[in-house]
């Protein structure tokens, strides 16, 4: 899809999507969820060990399982060097947090990266709004739940 194609609702939730996808990786950062503790190491986030220290106390909520249950697809290159859409995997997946991050960061990579077509569902226009916006919902209920909120809405 081009851009002078998208709808002003379109881009507004992409836009906060992506704003608020961001603004939980600054969370992450902020408060030692970092890929490297070495000195001089890329401050990078890590999901990973989010997942690992809350993954048995998240409850998720209606919108999260709504979102594993739309399960964004991920491009992958086929065995002719084709791309292709296949719903990301999950199957290193034991529990609902492992599956919600894979979902977010799925919508995040698609959304950022761009470029997608050639897929029904991933050419629909409502399951893209729908997927964005359980999306941000979700995060906003991550921050929420592990009592994060004044860094994730923190002004500056």
């Amino acid at each position: 899809m081009r851009y002078d194609e998208l709808s002003e609702e379109l881009k507004g939730v992409s836009f906060e999507f992506f704003y608020w996808f961001s603004r939980f990786e600054f969370v992450l950062k902020e408060n030692g969820f970092l890929k490297s503790e070495a000195p001089g190491a890329k401050a990078e986030p890590s999901w990973e060990k989010f997942r690992e220290r809350y993954k048995e106390e998240y409850q998720a909520t209606a919108e999260a399982k709504s979102l594993i249950g739309l399960h964004p697809k991920r491009q992958v290159v086929s065995e002719y060097k084709q791309l292709v859409w296949k719903p990301v995997g999950i199957e290193h997946c034991n529990n609902d947090l492992c599956r919600v991050i894979a979902m977010l960061s799925t919508v995040r990579n698609n959304l950022f990266h761009g470029g997608k077509h050639g897929d029904l569902e991933v050419d629909d226009i409502n399951r893209n709004m729908s997927l964005l916006s359980l999306g941000k919902q979700v995060l906003d209920q991550l921050a929420e739940q592990f009592s994060y909120e004044g860094d994730y809405k923190r002004y500056y």
